[in-house]
C-alpha cells in the first residue's frame, strides 16, 4: 500500500506557499479592482494566508498556534466586505498566475484540489462579506482539504 501525501507536502512545503502568497498579494495591491479591498492589509497578511492555506492543506497548526486564528477568524474578516462575483473571479485569476510563475505543482490531481479549495473558499468569502453574522462558531475546526471529497452539497 503505497502513502499518498498531503497537498502541503505535494505542493512542497511552507515557503511555496510563503512565496505564492507574497507574489500574488503584491499583484492585488497593483491590482485597480481587488486594491482598495485589501489597500490596509497588514504587512503580515501575506504570511497568515499562507499559514492558513497550508494548514488546511496538511501542513503544521501554524495558523491556529502560532498566529492564535481560527477558521471562525478567518471568516470575521470577510464580514461586511461587501465582495463582488468580479472581484472573485480576478482574485482567483491572480492567485492562479501566481501558482504558475513560482511553478507550484502542475499536475492535474494536484491543480484540481486547488482550485476546488480556492473556489470554495473564494464563494464562501463572497457570501459572508454580504453578511455581519459569523456563520463560524469560534469551537469549529479548521477546515481540511484533500485530494478530492467535498463532503455533499452545501447547506447554508
Amino acid at each position: 500500500m503505497k502513502t499518498i501525501p498531503t497537498l502541503y507536502e505535494w505542493a512542497g512545503g511552507q515557503e511555496v506557499f510563503e512565496r505564492l502568497t507574497e507574489l500574488f498579494y503584491g499583484k492585488v495591491l497593483q491590482d485597480e479592482l481587488l486594491e482598495p479591498v485589501f489597500r490596509h492589509m497588514s504587512p503580515e497578511h501575506s504570511k497568515h494566508v499562507a499559514h492558513f492555506i497550508a494548514e488546511v492543506f496538511g501542513g503544521p497548526k501554524t495558523y491556529t498556534e502560532g498566529d492564535n486564528g481560527s477558521h471562525s477568524g478567518m471568516v470575521r474578516h470577510h464580514l461586511g466586505k461587501m465582495l463582488t462575483e468580479t472581484q472573485r473571479r480576478r482574485w482567483m485569476a491572480l492567485l492562479l498566475d501566481s501558482a504558475d510563475e513560482i511553478g507550484l505543482a502542475q499536475d492535474p490531481e494536484f491543480r484540481s484540489a486547488l482550485v476546488g479549495y480556492l473556489e470554495w473558499g473564494s464563494r464562501l468569502a463572497v457570501m459572508n462579506s454580504n453578511t455581519d453574522d459569523n456563520p463560524v462558531s469560534e469551537s469549529e475546526p479548521m477546515p481540511k482539504w484533500g485530494w478530492g471529497e467535498t463532503g455533499g452539497p452545501y447547506q447554508p
